[in-house]
């Protein structure tokens, strides 16, 4: 997930995560989910987030359950290839689980580590603890669309897609004060990941790399 540069993705970006924190793209300070540059990469209140996006835990994966007022839109229709499917449905729960991790306010959330390691963990990691330090967390509306899926030899992808975020803001945990900043260039990023196939069969994000304002991902 390099989401616009505010008070939280400059926390970000020195802890070399590739996410950055969230919302739409202004230049402002307010916390964002902003996954800048680099690599590797609320329920503030103690209530649980109601299950309003989730996928089912099969084969051991882990269940992903977000408050109502987030949502996602995945843009990227099925290949027809069994493996590039695999890693775009692996991809779509790896987004969500970082925003579940930053709702339930946790660094180490066991779902997000499902689907990341290595470098892409650690900033990944960074970038949630951002978000706990600032008590805020993640609203609003995504939008993912132009994904290219290449796999190589059965067991590494890559995968490069863009990001909408004018429609998804940051909130802050204490007083539930959402910070709505306007559409700019910077609302839309592009993602560049490199993943691996591990022993599960489950393909994991191991590098991650975003290009906030993109010319790619303008709408």
């Amino acid at each position: 997930m390099n989401r616009r540069p505010t008070l939280l993705a400059a926390l970000a970006l020195t802890a070399t995560a590739a996410l950055t924190l969230s919302a739409c793209g202004s230049d402002d300070d307010s916390p964002a989910k902003d996954k800048d540059t680099i690599a590797g990469a609320d329920t503030g209140d103690k209530k649980s987030p109601s299950p309003a996006t989730s996928a089912p835990a099969s084969d051991d994966r882990p269940k992903i359950e977000l408050p109502s007022d987030l949502s996602y839109t995945f843009d990227w229709p099925k290949t027809g290839d069994k493996e590039k499917d695999a890693v775009l449905a692996d991809s779509e729960q790896s987004i969500k689980a970082v925003d579940m991790a930053i709702v339930n306010q946790d660094p180490l959330d066991k779902a997000y580590l499902y689907y990341y390691e290595g470098e892409a963990a650690a900033g990944t990691e960074e970038f949630i603890q951002a978000y706990v330090d600032a008590k805020a967390r993640v609203t609003g509306a995504y939008s993912f669309y132009d994904a290219d899926v290449e796999v190589s030899g059965g067991s590494t992808a890559s995968l490069v897609y863009c990001e909408d975020q004018s429609k998804a803001f940051d909130m802050y945990l204490k007083d539930k004060k959402v910070n709505k900043t306007p559409v700019t260039k910077n609302s839309y990023v592009l993602y560049s990941t490199k993943l691996r196939k591990n022993e599960k069969g489950v393909w994991v994000i191991t590098k991650l790399l975003s290009q906030r304002g993109s010319d790619k991902c303008q709408r």
